[in-house]
């Protein structure tokens, strides 16, 4: 998506930090940053200025999924939506996808919201890896969930696990009229209370990221879409229904004997 200013917001958010951080005052609240985008470039939408500030803390573990090269390691997580600057002499060093003892220190520090950590805690380590997987190929694969859906990006930020006050929704896509589509990906069962879930996540996008006339939609994916959420959907029109299968098959290799030798 094209710029709509001469610069790209990492740098603005930089400029914010430049002219309110002083001596005086050391940290800022997320609403002061808006505030200040409000009145200074009132073309950015409160949406992308929360990713940006999750991209570009250091110690924000929603920023690790978006590409680690453009993550700007500018700003520290105080919790309860603070922020500050980030000090590389005495804070940790910034988290990354692969920097699983870093993950792990930051579940039990009290510096981090728990609304940042809650979605990487509970289940177990072969179901969250499974997830991962699935959402890994449907977002390189989106027309198999809709025909002409295309992954959400705008200034280096793009919706594979969009930030949502403090969640984090697996998908955001645009579809072939212009509507966010909110992608919620369940491995097991897509049980009834998920629909409270993607609602919150379709008001806070409708809220703070949509344009005033685009619509908003939500798609639920499982393995298995059960009764009642399909009963609850029947009262919903804005959110619809996809089970996903999985399959492989096993080839036989041949093998010739004499090309053994090649080998020790």
């Amino acid at each position: 998506m094209a710029r709509i200013y001469d610069r790209p917001v990492w740098q603005l958010l930089i400029e914010y930090a430049n002219q309110t951080l002083d001596e005086s005052k050391t940290s800022f609240h997320r609403s002061e940053a808006v505030e200040w985008f409000a009145s200074n470039y009132p073309l950015i939408k409160k949406g992308t200025i929360h990713a940006h500030l999750i991209k570009m803390s250091t110690n924000a573990i929603g920023r690790v999924g978006w590409n680690p090269n453009s993550n700007h390691n500018v700003f520290f997580a105080l919790g309860r939506a603070q922020y500050r600057r980030y000090d590389p002499v005495h804070d940790p060093q910034p988290i990354t996808r692969d920097n699983v003892d870093t993950l792990r220190e930051l579940r039990n520090s009290a510096s981090v919201e728990s609304a940042d950590i809650s979605d990487y805690e509970g289940g177990n380590d072969s179901e969250f890896a499974f997830e991962r997987d699935l959402q890994n190929f449907l977002v390189k694969n989106l027309h198999l969930i809709e025909d002409g859906l295309k992954l959400y990006e705008e200034d280096e930020i793009n919706g594979v696990e969009y930030p949502v006050g403090g969640r984090r929704i697996d998908i955001l896509a645009v579809d072939k009229d212009g509507a966010l589509v909110v992608i919620e990906l369940k491995v097991s069962k897509g049980h009834d209370r998920v629909i409270g879930q993607i609602l919150r996540y379709l008001g806070w996008i409708k809220k703070n990221l949509a344009e005033d006339d685009q619509h908003v939609r939500g798609i639920i994916i499982a393995k298995e879409i059960t009764d009642d959420l399909q009963l609850a959907c029947t009262m919903i029109s804005d959110i619809s229904l996809r089970e996903y299968s999985i399959s492989f098959s096993v080839e036989q290799v041949n093998w010739d004997a004499e090309d053994s030798s090649d080998y020790p």
